[in-house]
């Protein structure tokens, strides 16, 4: 069953019995797996999964990895605008 042009809805029942089919579809588009009218499972490429991956993934740097020009804006230390109004917080 298509959801649209580019994904494709099957049962889990149907999954089990064609599960080799839906493996080479999903270099194509997502499968969407369904059970009892809902999708449970979506089978996608490897490719497009660790794109998705490396999009959701922070990137944590050391600071010797940081360019010159960040490094001394950071030695400045500049924390922003004062804000007294906020002064009864740190009470």
């Amino acid at each position: 069953m298509s959801v649209e042009n580019t994904t494709t809805e099957v049962t889990s029942t149907e999954y089990r019995a064609h599960s080799g089919q839906y493996i080479e579809e999903s270099a194509k588009r997502p499968v969407y797996i369904t059970k009892h009218g809902r999708t449970m499972r979506v089978l996608i490429d490897i490719e497009e999964y660790e794109r998705l991956k490396a999009i959701d993934a922070p990137r944590v740097v050391h600071p010797s990895e940081l360019d010159d020009e960040l490094k001394a804006e950071l030695e400045k230390g500049y924390q922003g605008s004062d804000t007294p109004e906020l002064n009864h917080l740190m009470d």
